[in-house]
């Protein structure tokens, strides 16, 4: 939990102190990429790292993530203008890539069936509480004493973080010589690196149909193309072609990239619409969508109840129904402004996306033994963060394009840009439900230790 958690306030700590960081080291129009940068890089490295802990175990992966995170962060702090500062937010992304996944895989390791969904939610509420306690430090920091102990604040979370990981978590990993797959790891960053930079900047730093947009995207799949190539010969690939030729697997990485555009279309916009729509205030907008994030822990918590007793395939359609009507309600509502709506709104699809998140991922990490359940977990995570990545060009297209032909005061521009975006959300909880509903109705079973798992001694 302290290992996600270093990874989830730097992921909304940032926001509200970029005013400040901006006036103090210049490069406003350059900002934009403190988040792009840390997105792609973290997406980009999942795959290998979680290949990587399958080879070599989880704890040497996750001690090197924090490790990158603890000196990126360190970077940043002492950052003199905002390229400095945007590389140094590469590190941390690097960092995060690696942290991330592990804490999960590590969850599916050391815990049964049973008890999984319980940590896992443990695991969500940590990002249920960064969604709050983040953006407040953030702004205390920035309008009490330096932008910078933003950054500096992850010093004490990191130190201990490792210092727990090394104490108390033990794995038994067989020795032996391993071909690393290179050029698989080469192709797969590179490739996806382009392919996101095309998504996350199109119609930003360059329109759509420009030489850079298609160069990238065109570039990028055929680097693809050529990694799909590499993977199928490699004696070790980093992404074995068999994840996504599984059904099981291939159809809960279809759920996480619902899930990815989903959650990142909320957090994108509904603060937007609230504080334009009718002034609400920052933090009253934050909040408001923070019931999202208590929604999903809560869900996620008691999610083992439901797979156990209806099966995982049912448990996740259910969740989809809460998210339904969630985002139903938002699109209904969205002429008519109202923070408590939006509120309750935003806590049923955090419902959902609890009993979406969670059984899938665990579905698909019960169905392969120790050595492959780091490159299922990270064959997940990196769904979801490419569903984030298209979503936020998708929902941002449409939210520009209702802008731009609108007429009038600049709050009815937003309200109408953002009930097409919740109306979009809808539409992509319902293309989820087509995915969940090709998942094969997995049985439950061994609800004990799972295979080649090494409990640590707890205290």
């Amino acid at each position: 939990m302290l290992s996600s958690g270093i990874v989830a306030i730097d992921g909304t700590i940032i926001a509200t102190a970029v005013p400040t960081v901006v006036h103090e080291i210049g490069g406003a129009a350059a900002f934009p990429w403190l988040f792009s940068v840390y997105l792609l890089v973290q997406a980009v490295s999942v795959p290998v790292y979680a290949k990587l802990a399958d080879t070599i175990g989880r704890k040497p992966i996750m001690l090197i993530g924090i490790g990158l995170f603890l000196i990126g962060s360190v970077l940043c702090g002492f950052a003199w203008s905002m390229p400095a500062l945007i590389a140094f937010r590469v590190v941390q992304g690097f960092g995060a890539g690696a942290v991330q996944p592990m804490a999960i895989t590590i969850a599916g390791d050391i815990y049964t069936l049973q008890e999984r969904a319980k940590v896992q939610g443990y695991l969500a509420s940590v990002w249920g509480i960064a969604s709050v306690v983040g953006p407040t430090l953030g702004g205390v920091f920035s309008q009490f004493a330096s932008w910078r102990f933003i950054f500096f604040v992850n010093i004490p979370i990191c130190i201990i973080a490792a210092w727990m990981i090394a104490r108390a978590f033990h794995e038994n990993i067989e020795r032996k010589r391993h071909r690393v797959d290179y050029l698989g790891a080469s192709l797969i960053t590179v490739s996806m690196s382009l392919i996101i930079l095309a998504v996350l900047e199109g119609g930003v730093a360059w329109a759509w149909d420009s030489l850079p947009s298609i160069g990238a995207f065109v570039l990028g799949g055929l680097m693809l193309i050529a990694f799909v190539f590499v993977e199928q010969r490699a004696a070790e690939p980093v992404l074995p072609t068999w994840v996504f030729s599984r059904r099981l697997l291939l159809s809960t990485s279809l759920v996480g990239l619902g899930v990815g555009a989903i959650v990142v279309g909320l957090s994108a916009y509904v603060p937007t619409y609230l504080e334009g729509a009718i002034g609400a205030p920052p933090l009253v907008a934050g909040l408001a969508l923070a019931a999202l994030t208590l929604g999903w822990p809560l869900a996620a918590s008691v999610s083992g109840r439901f797979y156990l007793r209806i099966g995982f395939k049912n448990t996740v359609l259910v969740g989809l129904v809460f998210a339904i009507l969630g985002s139903l309600s938002l699109a209904a509502f969205a002429d008519d402004p109202s923070v408590a709506i939006v509120a309750v709104s935003c806590f049923v699809i955090g419902l959902g996306m609890g009993l979406i998140a969670v059984p899938s991922l665990v579905a698909a990490q019960s169905s392969v033994e120790w050595n492959q359940r780091g490159v299922v977990t990270g064959a997940n995570l990196f769904s979801r963060s490419i569903g984030s990545a298209v979503g936020v060009a998708i929902f941002g297209a449409i939210a520009n394009a209702v802008i731009a032909r609108s007429v009038g005061t600049t709050s009815g521009a937003v309200v109408h840009s953002s009930a097409d975006v919740f109306i979009a959300v809808a539409v992509a909880v319902v293309a989820t439900v087509g995915a969940a509903l090709s998942m094969p109705r997995t049985p439950v079973a061994g609800a004990g230790a799972p295979t080649g798992a090494v409990m640590p001694a707890v205290e």
